[in-house]
């Protein structure tokens, strides 16, 4: 019987909809029993957001895992008690928000490298509230980044039976195609089948979407995927990467979700988001690989406009949890 993975989840951004939906994710005991949940974050937001969301549980106050309960019906806690609620302001930016929400994933991150806790999901953070308490990261990816001392974790997107790579993330369109290197394919179709590897899927076959319509017409509009993408991705078949392309990015993600390919490598941001938030954007759960440790997100944010009303969907958070669960049995920390 496989072993049911630890998974820590800090509660994000305390005036967002982070604390809501990870105490909704954990009422469900579905979700629940997929993995030994417990949360780091503190413990009257949260017991004001199960009242909010009108949740039955009861919390249960630890100062590590190896404390935790992992019972149903109770949520277990490690209270950082780092944030004022006096001056706590739903849906509003603050840098005490800010400040805490690092200061969870900080403390995740450290129960990960030390063994205590086998995977992490992460809720919603928000990067102004990060700016106002003068953390120097825009996001988790390069929270985790700077923690691991990884220089470029991979991110990949999962919904329904489709998996999606970035070649590029949090760039301009412009400065993104300058990115679009022989070399960079070449080596991100090694690092995303290690990735895949890592996670224990053993047969896999991937595709690079093409950048320009019809992946150029083989030069006609736009010389990007005759004199880069190509060449990157024959070197990897030359590596033994099972990989062809590009692919016509207006087909190519519709042939992945029929399961013709296992992962598609996407050139930017929003042609792999449009794809997998078209496909479900609820659903649509985001894996960091290439750490030490396996980590699941939301790819949603923090919904200041409805935090602290109990009306946020908890769907994303329950898909987070139930893929933590499902990749950290397999999951292998060597890249």
């Amino acid at each position: 019987m496989t072993k049911k993975a630890i998974i820590a989840i800090p509660m994000g951004d305390p005036a967002g909809i982070g604390p809501e939906i990870t105490v909704k994710s954990l009422a469900n005991q579905e979700v629940f029993e997929s993995g030994k949940p417990f949360v780091i974050g503190q413990m009257d937001i949260l017991e004001k957001a199960a009242e909010v969301t009108d949740t039955s549980l009861t919390f249960n106050p630890i100062s590590s895992p190896s404390e935790a309960l992992f019972k149903f019906g109770t949520v277990d806690v490690i209270d950082l008690k780092n944030v004022d609620t006096n001056e706590l302001k739903y849906g509003e930016v603050q840098a005490q928000c800010g400040q805490a929400a690092y200061e969870y994933i900080q403390k995740a991150v450290e129960y990960a490298q030390d063994g205590s806790t086998d995977v992490i999901a992460t809720t919603p953070i928000n990067k102004e509230s990060l700016k106002a308490a003068d953390v120097p990261h825009i996001g988790h990816t390069e929270m985790l980044a700077a923690m691991t001392g990884v220089e470029d974790p991979l991110t990949m997107f999962e919904v329904r039976s489709m998996r999606i790579f970035f070649l590029t993330r949090h760039l301009s369109l412009k400065d993104a195609i300058d990115q679009m290197t022989a070399e960079r394919v070449h080596d991100y179709l090694l690092r995303c089948d290690a990735a895949l590897i890592r996670l224990g899927i053993e047969d896999r076959k991937f595709a690079v979407a093409g950048l320009n319509p019809h992946s150029g017409e083989n030069g006609l509009f736009g010389r990007e995927e005759v004199d880069q993408i190509r060449p990157g991705i024959e070197r990897a078949q030359a590596d033994g990467i099972p990989v062809e392309g590009p692919v016509p990015a207006d087909s190519v993600f519709h042939q992945a979700l029929n399961g013709k390919y296992d992962a598609v490598l996407s050139l930017y941001h929003d042609q792999g988001h449009i794809a997998a938030k078209m496909t479900d954007f609820e659903r649509t759960i985001s894996i960091t690989n290439g750490l030490p440790f396996l980590r699941t997100s939301v790819d949603h944010g923090t919904a200041f406009d409805i935090a602290g009303t109990g009306i946020a969907s908890a769907v994303s958070m329950e898909e987070c949890i139930k893929l933590a669960a499902k990749y950290a049995p397999h999951f292998t920390g060597e890249e």
